[in-house]
């Protein structure tokens, strides 16, 4: 039996993103029984069901899984990939309810795109999350369309929420945000893969550099969690003057890593952009 007071989900597209998503909320506290979710094959949508508890629909069995579970919901939260993210929307305008919100968390999909897409008045908003979501530890944004008020950006505030911290940027910020947080897991992983190499080249056995450099970039993290961390002040904490650390930053200082790592968020903007106007053509 569903709850009343809590908002009835569908997830239509349940791949790394959307899952991730799901895996938070439900870890959040958000009932099973409020969920549904949509995925192409049967396989999938077994295991969905076996990991989650929830209800889910497979195309591959019924065409009409996606305008199935969005009729039936309050908040439906689209997960397919960007090119399909509009087909997607023009298959369900009809069934939608004229207050069902429906979230977009599809990179370069512009809520223009979106409402221009859906019936006239329907609630959009769009979010830009990223994969430590499933862990509860996300990023998530939320930008308002014209006719997401705000009570129902506090409902997407507190259904994501569950997934880690939400933040609300007006949606011209967006491209900047992804290029930080939403690639940004990539970037640290990158991180974490050069710092185990160099161990190699140092002499270190390769399943050994491994573990040191994936348990200090960890470790490292769940510093920065902390309330109040600030980057900044941990990072001159470990560099003692004339130390090791403090030649190996002067290092990645003389090579200009800030400004490597600033020109690669730029490239994500940019492309971003570039990906939104190929889409809106």
């Amino acid at each position: 039996m569903t709850n009343a007071t809590e908002p009835t989900i569908s997830f239509l597209g349940c791949g790394s993103m959307n899952e991730a998503i799901l895996g938070g909320l439900l870890a959040g506290g958000i009932s099973p029984a409020q969920v549904t979710a949509t995925v192409r094959s049967a396989e999938r949508a077994a295991e969905l069901r076996r990991v989650h508890g929830i209800t889910v629909l497979a195309t591959a069995e019924d065409a009409d899984a996606n305008r199935i579970a969005a009729a039936g919901a309050d908040v439906v939260i689209m997960g397919v990939k960007p090119v399909g993210t509009i087909a997607l929307a023009r298959e369900i305008a009809s069934v939608l309810r004229p207050t069902t919100t429906v979230i977009s968390v599809a990179a370069a999909i512009s809520l223009a795109m979106l409402e221009a897409a859906l019936p006239e008045g329907q609630p959009v908003i769009r979010s830009m999350p990223n994969t430590p979501s499933r862990l509860g530890r996300g990023v998530l944004s939320i930008s308002a369309g014209t006719h997401a008020d705000a009570s129902l950006m506090a409902q997407a505030r507190d259904i994501l929420g569950s997934a880690g911290t939400v933040v609300d940027i007006p949606e011209k910020q967006v491209d900047a945000l992804s290029a930080v947080s939403g690639s940004g897991p990539a970037y640290v992983f990158y991180l974490a893969e050069a710092m185990a190499a160099a161990g190699v080249e140092l002499g270190l056995d390769p399943g050994l550099a491994k573990i040191l450099a994936t348990e200090t970039v960890a470790g490292a993290g769940y510093m920065l969690a902390e309330r109040d961390a600030d980057p900044t002040a941990l990072r001159r904490a470990v560099t003692s003057p004339n130390g090791t650390t403090e030649q190996a930053i002067a290092t990645f200082d003389r090579l200009d890593l800030p400004v490597i790592i600033a020109a690669g968020a730029l490239a994500a903007s940019n492309r971003a952009q570039a990906i939104t106007e190929e889409l809106d053509s």
